[in-house]
């Protein structure tokens, strides 16, 4: 590990970005050129000691995680995070979809987009129906998707195997089926597609019956409707913006104006994840 040359590195980064460039407000009396340390440490979800540590330079090895997390937050291109982890000693990760740096990286591009959407219900998923990233009012809407681990971190797979999942997600199976059939022709054996079908078809009888139909969908969503463990059932509109390179997609739920689920999403975006 460089310390000096990560340190330089971050510094670089930060200065590079300005409070636009992440959804932050610039202020009257910004006297920083980038963003603070304070500023890079929240969009990386980590202390602000830590970070600074790492700037200084005398922080602690950063663990792959957390070097994901800094990729995530500074906003790097996949070139600008292999660079990042060459820094950190470590080998550069793989670029498979399927591959935890795959499943954890988000492109620039997509993270601009998202984050100019904060008051929107708003998230960015994997072709594998992982949550990547969530805005307030999509936590108050469908709940922390980002705190599952494992195979259950996929919406298609928490589907088939937890009822409150599918509680709050009332849509139709043969959908979730054909969106992870089109993973998992394309990723492969050995991929996390295969690891996901291969558990749902050992503890699913409804998915392996479903499987064996080869069903196939395409990449509209429409309307849906998503049942509120408090505020009940709301009907509402997704649209999705595909990421061809990093097989992501940035969904969006809305709602009709003036009907009854526009004012339950309006009182989830006062009320927040305690509705």
């Amino acid at each position: 590990m460089d310390r000096a040359r990560l340190a330089e590195y971050l510094r670089t980064r930060r200065g590079a970005l300005q409070p636009e460039d992440v959804g932050l407000p610039r202020g009257q009396r910004r006297r920083t050129h980038g963003l603070r340390r304070e500023e890079v440490a929240v969009l990386c979800d980590m202390s602000i000691d830590y970070y600074s540590r790492l700037e200084q330079p005398r922080g602690p090895h950063p663990s792959e995680q957390m070097l994901g997390a800094l990729a995530r937050g500074l906003r790097l291109s996949l070139e600008e995070r292999d660079h990042l982890f060459q820094l950190a000693g470590y080998a550069t990760p793989r670029r498979t979809a399927g591959s935890a740096a795959g499943l954890e990286h988000v492109n620039p591009g997509m993270m601009r987009i998202f984050d100019g959407l904060q008051d929107a219900a708003a998230q960015v998923v994997s072709h594998l129906g992982d949550t990547l990233l969530q805005t307030p009012l999509s936590v108050a809407l469908l709940g922390d998707e980002r705190s599952h681990s494992g195979l259950a971190r996929s919406l298609h797979y928490r589907w088939f195997t937890d009822p409150a999942t599918r509680l709050r997600h009332p849509q139709e199976a043969r959908l979730i089926v054909a969106d992870l059939h089109a993973s998992y022709v394309r990723d492969g054996a050995g991929s996390r597609a295969d690891a996901i079908v291969s558990a749902l078809l050992a503890g699913s009888t409804e998915f392996a019956a479903l499987w064996r139909e080869h069903p196939v969908a395409g990449r509209y969503c429409g309307p849906v409707r998503i049942v509120h463990p408090s505020l009940g059932v709301l009907d509402l509109h997704c649209q999705r913006l595909v990421d061809p390179d990093q097989s992501q997609q940035l969904v969006v739920y809305t709602a009709a104006p003036g009907t009854e689920s526009a004012e339950k999403l309006r009182l989830l975006s006062v009320l927040g994840a305690s509705a």
